[in-house]
């Protein structure tokens, strides 16, 4: 199944945090915070939304910054993706 985001929608999937802190101490899944950096996997195509143009900027396969409780978390395929407006991404990482 695709997901084709409308409007100003983003599909984004999170990146998976790092099992070990820098100082090697191996975490357990309690200890770990939802990740805030996520990977797009599809964009809308953007246009009038609340009587404003909007022109996207994020693209697929970028990483972005997201705010930790925005957006709508759904499950495609087995895989869990989460729905954020365009304005819900705080930045992308380069």
């Amino acid at each position: 199944m695709k997901i084709r985001p409308l409007a100003d929608r983003v599909v984004i999937k999170t990146v998976e945090a790092e099992e070990t802190t820098k100082s090697g101490i191996i975490l357990t899944a309690s200890a770990k915070e939802k990740p805030q950096v996520a990977e797009v996997v599809a964009v809308g195509p953007g246009g009038l939304v609340d009587g404003k143009n909007v022109e996207m900027i994020v693209k697929v396969g970028d990483k972005v910054l997201t705010s930790k409780y925005s957006g709508t978390e759904v499950k495609v395929d087995g895989e869990e993706c989460t729905i954020v407006r365009q304005s819900d991404i705080l930045a992308i990482v380069e």
